[in-house]
């Protein structure tokens, strides 16, 4: 059994928001003045989160991302992360945090069954780290890298926004990180979730961020794998990493988009960028399943060719990224 849209592409990722609350305040993901915050009640319960994630395996998806705001900060998810390990059918179950809890959780999160772990990192310098997430500690999340690798977690996934101006004079440092360690280091395109004014001038397109780096080490494409996400890949020569470019601007995935995504709230979407979903809580309050699972389908079916995020400014409202799971 699998899941399949009008456009032929198959669906077998599913992000899963567990939380819209973060111990960072990104300049790219939330406004300075922060969001205003879900209620207990109005976000999904570990139960809810849990029917929806076995149902969405039931019908085919095989990799679940949990996300946030940021994950590590909801109480009792090491345990929910447990259960979904054991879902059967579930090839890939895999977390994204910004790393600033990892010090104390990652033994515990191994333990419980995450595969593989992606790490929001958008400088190596204290002082440029501290104004893009107001206030953030880089210490702390190289503290939690390092804990990851000690637990016996698989080489993290680095994700790096680039921005013009602001970090892009890290590009090199960053590429550097891959050639003793086996890490993959992703540099994202920035996108303009928040609508702020002049945002093209802070967005560097993939191929000068590829060709910046280079300009300085030889690189050599590698082939990606079906569940690998949007990423292009490449690999310095001779290095033990790799590295990735994600372009949702200039050259965007779509075509190839394996993914729908369900926020803390409940809302299930089939784009970060749609501007409709439905809402799962009405669905949630019986017993039976079988609603959910034609929504689910219904969703895939529906969903978008592609994104219009750059080209049509009117269309889409500004989006706190932390709300809608990245």
């Amino acid at each position: 059994m699998g899941l399949i849209d009008s456009y032929g592409r198959r669906i077998n990722y599913l992000r899963l928001s567990v939380t819209d609350r973060c111990n960072l305040r990104c300049s790219y993901c939330m406004p300075a003045e922060g969001i205003p915050k879900l209620q207990h009640g109005e976000m999904l319960s570990y139960e809810d989160l849990y029917r929806v994630a076995c149902e969405s395996v039931a019908l085919g998806i095989e990799k679940i991302r949990v996300t946030g705001g940021e994950p590590l900060v909801r109480k009792g998810l090491v345990q929910f992360m447990g259960r979904l390990a054991d879902i059967s059918g579930l090839r890939e179950l895999v977390l994204t945090t910004n790393g600033l809890l990892l010090g104390e959780l990652a033994i515990p999160l191994r333990q419980a069954g995450v595969q593989r772990l992606n790490i929001s990192l958008d400088s190596l310098k204290p002082g440029t780290f501290a104004r893009i997430t107001r206030g953030g500690d880089l210490r702390k999340v190289l503290d939690g890298i390092a804990a990851a690798e000690e637990a016996g977690f698989p080489p993290v996934k680095i994700n790096m926004v680039v921005m013009k101006g602001i970090n892009d004079d890290e590009l090199l440092d960053f590429a550097a990180l891959t050639i003793h360690k086996p890490y993959t280091v992703r540099f994202i395109e920035y996108m303009p979730t928040l609508r702020d004014k002049g945002w093209n001038s802070q967005c560097m397109a993939g191929s000068e961020i590829l060709e910046r780096i280079g300009r300085h080490y030889p690189l050599l494409p590698l082939v990606g794998n079906e569940m690998a996400g949007p990423s292009r890949n490449f690999k310095i020569s001779g290095a033990a990493g790799a590295i990735g470019i994600i372009t949702p601007i200039s050259g965007h995935f779509c075509d190839s988009c394996n993914r729908i995504r369900v926020t803390a709230s409940g809302l299930l979407r089939g784009c970060l960028f749609a501007d409709d979903g439905v809402d799962l809580k009405p669905l949630l309050h019986g017993a039976d399943n079988g609603p959910l699972r034609e929504t689910l389908r219904r969703i895939v079916t529906g969903k978008p060719g592609r994104h219009h995020l750059a080209e049509d400014e009117s269309a889409h409202g500004s989006v706190a990224m932390s709300q809608i799971g990245g």
